[in-house]
């Protein structure tokens, strides 16, 4: 059993590093063999690569699709952060019982809801419901849809993360708040959201990479437009949508898709960036409680 579990971890290690090293190959031709510049890349609105096996010559500026992703992606965490603690603090000091046996269960239902329900939902709901309350431009597809349908999906992912941490808390550093003369709130306050502080940001960072990676429920309702939105009520695209819609439709090692696979390469630095910071922020804090 020992051989056979260090064999299956063996082959998780194998596969990522395969994935990346397949991303990082593919990834990098638009920098080495077109020619392009990271520069260019991240921070140019001028998106107009040549579809054609061998051709070059385009423009591969993402700063669009990027801007679309930090958009949504800060809206969604705005809107889901105060909610997912409000729900964990309920679930672990307001009223444990319920929280534990009915609340945190129908929470974790919504984690294993497919992707397109919730594009499918935001569509046929939230898209006209913009629309017409807010009347938004280009009716309802917008910065604001994408980023309430990512918030309902981040949601049980922040809120689960952060009511563990909060359960993690040890029960005597409760008692001594009460017996200091604390209130239930001055203790949830000033000990439990403080000491589950890292557990909570492990949650919203969990919650950012999986904002990060979505794409179709993004793409049903975020209007795939290749503009900078004035405001939130404006449509544009993101990384993921546009991977998903053009990645199929493009000529095999050409400049767009090669560009496209740059995309995906950039994607996946985020999200190891996220989790380099999942590891990080424990031991930033431990060194300076110390110092």
């Amino acid at each position: 059993m020992r051989g056979i579990t260090t064999g299956c971890g063996l082959l998780i290690i194998a596969l990522t590093l395969a994935v990346g090293g397949f991303l990082i190959i593919r990834g990098t031709v638009t920098f080495t063999v077109f020619r392009h510049s990271v520069s260019e890349f991240l921070f140019s609105p001028n998106w107009d690569p040549v579809d054609s096996a061998g051709g070059y010559g385009g423009h591969v500026g993402a700063a669009v699709y990027i801007c679309g992703s930090l958009m949504t992606c800060a809206l969604a965490l705005l809107i889901a952060l105060p909610f997912s603690l409000a729900a964990a603090v309920f679930m672990t000091e307001i009223s444990p019982r319920v929280g534990a046996g009915f609340l945190q269960p129908t929470v974790e239902i919504f984690v294993g809801i497919p992707s397109v329900v919730y594009g499918w939902v935001g569509l046929t709901v939230l898209v006209p419901f913009i629309k017409n309350v807010f009347h938004a431009p280009m009716g309802g597809f917008s910065v604001l849809a994408a980023g309430i349908v990512l918030s309902v999906m981040i949601f049980p992912t922040i809120t689960t993360i952060s009511a563990d941490a909060m359960r993690a808390v040890p029960q005597s550093m409760r008692t001594a708040a009460y017996g200091m003369g604390a209130t239930r709130w001055q203790m949830i306050r000033g000990i439990v959201i403080p000491t589950a502080g890292d557990g909570i940001l492990t949650g919203v960072i969990t919650g950012l990479s999986r904002a990060f990676g979505e794409a179709l429920a993004v793409a049903m309702v975020i209007g795939k437009t290749r503009a900078f939105p004035k405001n939130i009520l404006y449509p544009t695209s993101n990384l993921t949508a546009a991977i998903a819609a053009d990645m199929g439709n493009t000529a095999s090692g050409g400049e767009y898709n090669q560009a496209l696979w740059t995309m995906a390469l950039f994607l996946l630095l985020i999200s190891l960036f996220f989790i380099i910071l999942i590891h990080l922020i424990p031991a930033i804090r431990k060194r300076r409680a110390e110092s």
